[in-house]
């Protein structure tokens, strides 16, 4: 592993983990603290290693460069001088395709910083990294076509025998049925007829919404 002339004079490696961490808000913040702890105590395993930071992203904004703030925070720390070497857990995690994965990447290796993909286990400053990154971007994009393929292969067949994907936890006035079709909810059908019936007498969606509150209505996820 190559390391710059100041890692060697200080003989400490300061270490930047970049991640993304769940889309979703509830588990948000149990994914970043498991990200935390991870880090964390692998620096501590490293006693060379000292921890400057730990950059993440939401899983969702990997599509798009601009919306990667974090990702722009350490690529700033890195060009301040603040960061000797960036840690990620997989290629695909760095970036959103393989040219970008490979500008990015080439401008750190400018800068003589180091990225270490954990489970390809490359190391950026290999002559055969950038290689093995290109044909890993190729593999992945093979993958995804295939499986998205298949996936509306199999939903226009689903679609085709009469078949509906719902969403029943959050779905009013219906429930999954013993045959798999939907079934009526007894219980949420006063509902359902109740928002049918003011919408056709005129009322907003804000006014439906405010009268469901004032019956104490409930959502189908049991939210106001």
């Amino acid at each position: 592993t190559e390391i710059t002339s100041s890692q060697q004079t200080a003989n400490v490696i300061r270490l930047a983990p970049y991640c993304r961490v769940s889309s979703d808000s509830e588990d948000q913040l149990h994914s970043f603290a498991a990200q935390i702890q991870y880090y964390t105590e692998y620096a501590q395993r490293n006693p060379q290693y000292r921890l400057v930071d730990i950059y993440a992203d939401e899983g969702i904004t990997g599509t798009s460069m601009e919306k990667r703030d974090d990702f722009h925070r350490l690529m700033r720390d890195c060009k301040k001088g603040l960061i000797d070497r960036i840690i990620v857990k997989s290629v695909s995690r760095f970036a959103r395709n393989t040219v970008d994965c490979l500008t990015y990447i080439r401008e750190l290796k400018a800068l003589g910083i180091p990225v270490i993909f954990e489970k390809e286990g490359l190391n950026t400053m290999h002559m055969t990294s950038e290689i093995y990154i290109s044909m890993h971007g190729i593999f992945a994009q093979s993958e995804s076509e295939s499986l998205s393929g298949n996936v509306k292969w199999g939903k226009q067949k689903s679609a085709e025998k009469g078949n509906v994907a719902i969403s029943y936890k959050n779905f009013l006035g219906y429930r999954q049925g013993e045959d798999g079709k939907p079934e009526i909810v007894p219980e949420e059908a006063d509902t359902v007829q109740f928002i049918y019936e003011r919408y056709l007498e005129g009322d907003s969606i804000s006014l439906i919404k405010q009268k469901l509150e004032e019956q104490h209505i409930l959502s189908p996820t049991g939210k106001q």
